[in-house]
């Protein structure tokens, strides 16, 4: 019975030891850390406030939805997969791809169908859709658009806000930053509220 005692009171040590050490010191270890200037915005989700109000975060793209369909003032996002509309906009609360292959029927479907009412929205040939309007990311809500599609989607949103294509491609360029794959992307929710201040907060 000895040994047996011993062995349970070294376990329950073990037991006791690693609970302090990883239910109390390394949490609050990742707690301090996470409030190191600089540090403490990407800690709290990335949110982004105006006027004391959160309005969303800059890592979570959600696609925004018009009035009037005609009259669309908004830059929009990549599709997400999740979403029951081909176009979105997609539910940030159950996020993911597809895992559909590139020769899967469904999904070459729908990227047609995108690709045919992205153009009809913007007013161009199918051919001058990018590829990122029309497919969605691994995780379905990224936050950025490639320059390209926000390119394709500038002469829309300066003719409904009543911003010059100038002042748009300005903001535009205001929002672009190396958050994409390797290349530069336009945060669709920065750009947004850039357009909706500089219309006079209109839409």
């Amino acid at each position: 019975m000895k040994p047996l005692f011993k062995q349970t009171l070294a376990g329950l040590r073990v037991l006791l030891v690693f609970t302090v050490l990883l239910g109390v010191v390394y949490p609050l270890g990742v707690w301090a850390v996470s409030r190191i200037p600089g540090l403490e915005g990407n800690a709290e989700g990335s949110i982004i406030t105006q006027n004391g109000q959160a309005v969303g975060s800059s890592l979570i793209g959600v696609d925004p939805v018009a009035a009037d369909p005609a009259k669309d003032p908004w830059f929009h996002n990549r599709p997400s997969a999740g979403s029951k509309d081909v176009l979105g906009p997609g539910d940030p609360s159950s996020s993911g791809p597809s895992n559909k292959g590139p020769y899967n029927e469904d999904l070459v479907a729908a990227i047609g169908e995108r690709k045919n009412l992205i153009a009809a929205r913007e007013g161009v040939q199918e051919s001058q859709v990018p590829a990122d309007a029309v497919t969605a990311s691994g995780s379905g809500m990224d936050p950025a658009i490639s320059v390209a599609y926000a390119d394709l989607q500038i002469p829309r949103v300066a003719r409904n806000t009543g911003l010059s294509e100038e002042k748009v491609r300005q903001l535009v360029a205001e929002n672009t930053s190396g958050a994409g794959i390797g290349v530069p992307g336009v945060n669709v929710l920065k750009v947004n509220l850039a357009v909706r201040d500089a219309a006079g907060g209109a839409h």
